[in-house]
């Protein structure tokens, strides 16, 4: 093998740990409740619920160079009074992330973090709901070589721009207990 070849392959390999090194992994689990936990279903909560609404309106967001996209989905769902809503679509880009999802199948529930400071990534969807004004975002992100996603969490900031259509619903039911894992 020429000494050009041996130098490259060298330097792939030694550049290969720092290119990840960027990504990191943490886990948390919520706070266990042994008795909550171990509690079966209740044959009080039905298996599947409906809720029937219409949308009152539909906003477009658009999200600069910059931005933390959760901090702004935050800030612009109090400036438009938005208590319930359906996040339809999103797209964009962003300079870097930070997602989480579940990592366990049983209770208590464990989640895994992954943040990258220095990794951008297109926006390929996101939707999830707002909830009497608390947001609860899913975001499908890619790098060209693969596609991840989990729950958006702070310090996922926009690159080139970043749109979020939101459906805003008509009703002004106490939504707070659609994703409560307890209600079981």
């Amino acid at each position: 093998m020429p000494d050009n070849a041996i130098k490259l392959v060298l330097l792939v390999f030694l550049a290969a740990p720092l290119a990840c090194a960027q990504q990191t992994k943490r886990e948390i689990t919520r706070p266990a409740n042994p008795a909550e936990d171990a509690r079966p279903n209740s044959s009080a909560v039905p298996e599947v619920s409906a809720f029937s609404t219409q949308f009152q309106r539909v906003v477009l967001l658009r999200f600069k160079y910059g931005t933390d996209l959760l901090a702004g989905l935050e800030r612009m769902v109090k400036e438009q009074g938005i208590p319930n809503a359906v996040i339809l679509a999103g797209m964009g880009s962003v300079r870097n992330y930070q997602v989480h999802a579940v990592k366990n199948r049983s209770f208590p529930s464990t989640d895994e973090f992954v943040e990258d400071p220095t990794a951008p990534a297109d926006i390929l969807s996101m939707n999830g709901y707002i909830l009497n004004g608390r947001i609860h975002a899913h975001i499908t992100l890619s790098t060209g070589d693969r596609a991840f996603g989990g729950h958006l969490e702070p310090h996922t900031n926009v690159f080139t721009f970043a749109i979020i259509t939101v459906g805003v619903l008509a009703t002004t039911a106490d939504l707070s207990r659609l994703d409560d894992q307890t209600l079981r």
